[in-house]
């Protein structure tokens, strides 16, 4: 196989650029045009419109408003992944994963945001989507698990289940912080939660996970 020249590169790079670009201005349309007037009042057509893209140019990035509206959470999947594969490989697992979670928020999220979190858990059409997102980080989280520890989710089961937990404990924190007006940050009900949902896994030491 011959390999591209440095045009044919570029060039590539210029087009995923360009379709990240228009795939990320759909969903902050999409969840715009949500927050301002509800999910149910809003249609394809005018997510297209505002974006100044056709309807087939919106079907080719989305099936629905609900999965342009919860996008951002497909990049939250991306961003943990890589947050966790690029911790040190000899810190202990949980700590590792801990700190991915902690990455995603490095701020504390703004009113939009929240917001947003509150459309999700009211509106059962984006939470089903949202259900989608987190089977697909879960499966790519469980594999990184794997592959870490020179396993397989194919022949350990372990990967899979640190994955599960580790979705489990930032949904329940989420809900937590969202719901229960606390004085806490959003990062330090995370690791809160996930000091105290720490498993005991192979190698582990018993000093809970700090942030």
């Amino acid at each position: 196989m011959s390999t591209p020249s440095r045009q044919t590169a570029g060039t590539l790079g210029l087009r995923e650029r360009k379709k990240q670009a228009t795939r990320a201005a759909l969903s902050a349309v999409a969840l715009r045009l949500a927050l301002e007037r509800g999910i149910a009042q809003i249609t394809v057509e005018e997510i297209a419109q505002e974006a100044n893209v056709s309807l087939r140019t919106f079907r080719n990035y989305f099936p629905s408003k609900a999965a342009a509206i919860v996008d951002l959470a497909h990049n939250r999947a991306d961003s943990f992944v890589a947050a966790f594969t690029a911790r040190p490989a000899e810190e202990e697992l949980w700590s590792s994963l801990t700190q991915a979670l902690l990455a995603l928020y490095p701020e504390e999220p703004d009113r939009n945001w929240t917001a947003r979190m509150r459309l999700l858990r009211n509106e059962p059409a984006l939470a089903a989507e949202e259900y989608k997102a987190d089977l697909a980080v879960q499966a790519r989280l469980a594999q990184a698990i794997a592959e870490r520890a020179g396993s397989s989710v194919n022949s350990d089961i372990m990967p899979s289940l640190t994955a599960a937990l580790v979705l489990a404990t930032a949904h329940a924190a989420l809900e937590f912080w969202l719901g229960s007006g606390a004085g806490t940050s959003l990062r330090e009900t995370l690791s809160d939660a996930m000091r105290r949902a720490q498993p005991r896994l192979p190698g582990a030491t018993d000093a809970a996970a700090q942030p």
